[in-house]
């Protein structure tokens, strides 16, 4: 797997937990959200950074109370057709203020990175070896014209406004 984040690629300093595994007493670690709500008390006076590991269709308000707590949320792409991370990723962002790191793991490829970046995702743990190596030889691709309007782009504007308002750039 590739982290890529800012526009390269990038060391992860964070480890991802699997199921059953015991959490290291120390260090960046993404919990399985079923792991997190089992065991989050004995969290209760560590300071360590905490993530957690969202899949698709799972109920933002099951996890809600404890968003202050997380540094990083992963929502998980099981497959590229499965979009239901972007739209988790923009409720987080935008109706509940989450500020960390939000993660797109899974199948992550090359034409998602900008669009999954207007959603609110910050960083992408990249498995998909075509779309890594598109990255590191060609970097990410930059849109210009876009659809709608998205997370934090107040300067979208309409092109052509009247013929096509639906259709919008950066300004």
């Amino acid at each position: 797997m590739a982290l890529w984040k800012n526009g390269s690629f990038t060391t992860d300093s964070w480890r991802t937990i699997a199921e059953g595994e015991d959490a290291p007493p120390a260090g960046h670690v993404i919990l399985p959200l079923e792991w997190w709500l089992q065991e989050r008390d004995a969290f209760v006076n560590s300071n360590a950074p905490i993530g957690v590991r969202i899949d698709p269709g799972t109920p933002i308000e099951s996890y809600i109370d404890d968003l202050p707590r997380f540094a990083l949320v992963a929502l998980a792409f099981p497959k590229f057709g499965d979009g239901r991370a972007f739209s988790t990723a923009a409720l987080l962002r935008e109706r509940h203020g989450f500020t960390g790191e939000i993660r797109a793991v899974g199948d992550v490829l090359i034409d998602q990175i900008q669009m999954m970046e207007r959603c609110g995702f910050d960083s992408f743990d990249i498995t998909d070896a075509t779309t890594v190596r598109l990255l590191r030889t060609r970097g990410a691709p930059a849109y210009s014209r876009f659809y709608q309007p998205a997370t934090g782009d107040a300067g979208d504007a309409e092109s052509n406004a009247g013929s096509r308002p639906w259709a919008r750039r950066k300004a």
